[in-house]
């Protein structure tokens, strides 16, 4: 049996193997590509991809990922196309084809229906002077050196290139279509991601009773708001426009200096221009910020800047937003 540092050095040569090819993949993303992404863009179509074997488990993934950026996609394998399956396709799609070799009879027979069809065809190889590549409307260039199985066999690194190939058109097309965060949200209401693009700080944020003082306070009445109201204490003028903000940790360091700290005004001590929150963002944004800022409460404005909440960082832990 082969000892720990072995089976470790073999381990690391397989991601080394297919670091490698990445990065040299990356190197031929030209304009092919961009060609390809303005294909699917401009299409009033779907998405149709297939592969054979290995190739066919990555455009599985490759359809899932396009249609969960808001590309509608489906996987269509070349087998199955011959009998019944090609009425999934419509003369608008486009059609990406999967093959290190390029010469797979069964996709090179889907690829003459599909021409048929009138479908444009994109494909994934790695052999551009392949039948394949020769005879699709654009190609893209997923050749590699070896395998990273030590025999040159087992598909490992041109697997993994066509993934790449695949996940590097999804996101293209996504931001060239100006696909949102809300638009993400909306085709994944469940779980924890659904969470965390859909609840805003307008369902988490308290609207009553909040921990509001005016300039001309004094930091007595700064230490009882804060006392009684989760920690802070947020100064607004005579249009409801948040000035500044007093936290426990403000207080905590007053104290610390000594004196006599009642009588001073709030407004020589609060942190002017605080950090925000804007009705109508999403939790996970503002938890994020309060996270990174090292603050537990922030209040909430509308687009006229007046207070309107407060949202607590332990209120959007409970809603499960991060």
């Amino acid at each position: 049996m082969m000892g720990s540092a072995e089976i470790i050095a073999r381990g690391k040569r397989v991601i080394q193997l297919e670091r490698d090819a990445v990065a040299a993949i990356e190197d031929r993303v030209n304009e092919d590509f961009a060609r390809a992404v303005r294909l699917i863009a401009e299409s009033s179509g779907r998405v149709i991809v297939a592969g054979v074997g290995k190739s066919g488990l990555i455009g599985r993934k490759i359809a899932a990922t396009l249609t969960s950026t808001g590309t509608p996609a489906s996987f269509l394998h070349p087998v199955d196309s011959a009998h019944g399956d090609l009425g999934i396709v419509g003369r608008d799609d486009v059609a990406i084809l999967i093959s290190k070799s390029g010469e797979s009879d069964e996709l090179l027979a889907l690829l003459a229906h599909l021409k048929g069809f009138g479908v444009r065809t994109i494909a994934i190889t790695g052999d551009v002077a392949s039948a394949l590549a020769r005879n699709c409307d654009v190609s893209l260039d997923a050749a590699v050196r070896e395998e990273a199985c030590p025999h040159d066999l087992a598909p490992t690194t041109s697997t993994t290139a066509a993934l790449v190939l695949g996940d590097a058109l999804a996101v293209a097309l996504l931001q060239e279509k100006g696909f949102k965060r809300e638009d993400f949200a909306r085709i994944h209401p469940g779980g924890a991601l659904g969470r965390q693009l859909v609840v805003r700080v307008d369902d988490i944020m308290l609207r009553q009773d909040l921990p509001v003082l005016h300039r001309a306070a004094t930091m007595r009445e700064a230490i009882v708001m804060i006392a009684r109201r989760r920690g802070i204490a947020i100064v607004v003028d005579e249009m409801q426009r948040v000035t500044g903000v007093l936290s426990a940790g403000d207080l905590s360091k007053m104290i610390e200096r000594g004196g006599d700290i009642f009588p001073i005004a709030v407004q020589s001590v609060m942190t002017k221009n605080p950090k925000i929150a804007r009705a109508g963002e999403l939790g996970s944004a503002v938890a994020y910020r309060m996270e990174e800022i090292g603050i537990v409460a922030m209040p909430v404005v509308d687009d006229a800047g007046s207070l309107v909440g407060v949202v607590h960082l332990h209120d959007l832990l409970r809603a499960r937003v991060l």
